[in-house]
């Protein structure tokens, strides 16, 4: 069983964005002090939602800070990035940590970032397979060429030397979770579903892989090259709020006073590339829900929560959002409470 954290960035009123980099870095170190396995950094763009445009490069400054924790980014977005570019940046982290970096790439979403960057819609609406191949071979691949729609290029050496890294790929919709595991790679399943969500992802992961495994030996038998699948089992992560207090109430009272402070302005941030109409989403349900479902309250709470998580979805990996409550004292003091009072009965 690994547990770790899970940051954002996230920008409440009257904070500034340096300041929230800064904490950002401080609650890693905090982590690891309080026996967290790792922590895991978000990526956006031109938003307050979270203000980490870079988790690569955030990932570099906290694992130069700490000694023991893995650091990955949950998710770095490749829609907007050149796969061979975030390989060689996940080389440099991994051999220069001692192999404590993990990289975590999700599709993205149609927003503005696809513009500014220049990437545009098409490599968001059918260029996230050819994408995450690409980035697979230069993790652990001498050298990679393409010859695909989006990417072209002769055969070049990878430098540094490939880390072997299997990425985790964030899955929000049945077809990305058949492409994960088509590869053979494990899936981050995101805050916004509960337990029932997460079985069923992780069911249908499991289906589409072993259909993947057994073509690749049926292609392999008739001597057609074989598919990128590995059958290697997955080792996925579920995300959720982690947030304790002396009592249930008392710690879903604080995150319905605070997260809407955060959430209203953050979630508008999301504005599309071509005018289609953006999610609405109602703050104060949505708010209710994360405390409904994932580990916030007391100690015992937390813990019977997380088991209940454990038993329904067979995940080993859990990841937990801790900056809810917006004050970073109050950030620290949960991460503090979470090692002290929940991780220990977890481990048993």
């Amino acid at each position: 069983m690994r547990i770790g954290i899970f940051l954002v960035g996230a920008l409440f009123p009257g904070q500034t964005s340096g300041e929230v980099l800064r904490n950002t870095v401080e609650t890693v170190v905090a982590a690891e002090r309080a026996g967290f396995d790792d922590a895991w950094l978000a990526e956006h763009h031109f938003m307050s939602y979270g203000v980490i445009p870079s988790a690569v490069t955030l990932a570099g400054v906290a694992l130069g800070r700490t000694s023991r924790i893995r650091v990955g980014t949950a998710v770095s977005v490749l829609s907007t990035r050149h796969p061979v570019a975030l390989a060689e940046e996940a080389a440099i982290l991994h051999h220069a940590s001692g192999g404590r970096f993990e990289l975590g790439v999700g599709r993205g979403g149609p927003w503005v970032d696809l513009e500014v960057f220049g990437t545009g819609l098409p490599r968001f609406e059918r260029g996230f397979a050819e994408s995450l191949d690409l980035l697979c071979a230069a993790l652990t691949r001498e050298s990679v060429s393409a010859d695909g729609e989006f990417f072209r290029f002769r055969e070049v050496p990878v430098t540094p030397s490939p880390p072997g890294l299997r990425p985790v790929v964030a899955c929000t919709s049945a077809q990305t979770a058949d492409l994960a595991a088509a590869r053979g790679l494990p899936m981050l399943l995101g805050l916004h579903v509960g337990d029932e969500e997460k079985a069923a992802m992780l069911a249908r992961h499991s289906a589409a892989g072993e259909k993947a495994a057994t073509l690749t030996l049926h292609s392999a038998a008739e001597g057609v090259s074989p598919s990128t699948a590995t059958g290697v089992p997955a080792d996925h992560i579920g995300a959720a709020v982690g947030f304790v207090a002396d009592t249930t109430d008392e710690a879903v009272a604080e995150l319905k006073r605070a997260m809407p402070r955060w959430l209203r302005p953050g979630l508008a941030g999301y504005v599309p590339v071509d005018g289609r109409p953006r999610p609405a989403r109602d703050v104060d349900a949505y708010v209710d829900l994360l405390c409904r479902i994932h580990p916030v309250g007391s100690p015992e709470h937390c813990v019977g929560v997380l088991r209940e998580t454990i038993r329904r979805t067979g995940l080993t990996r859990l990841i937990l959002l801790v900056e809810g409550a917006g004050d970073h004292r109050r950030t620290l003091e949960n991460v503090a409470r979470l090692g002290r009072e929940v991780l220990p009965l977890m481990r048993t």
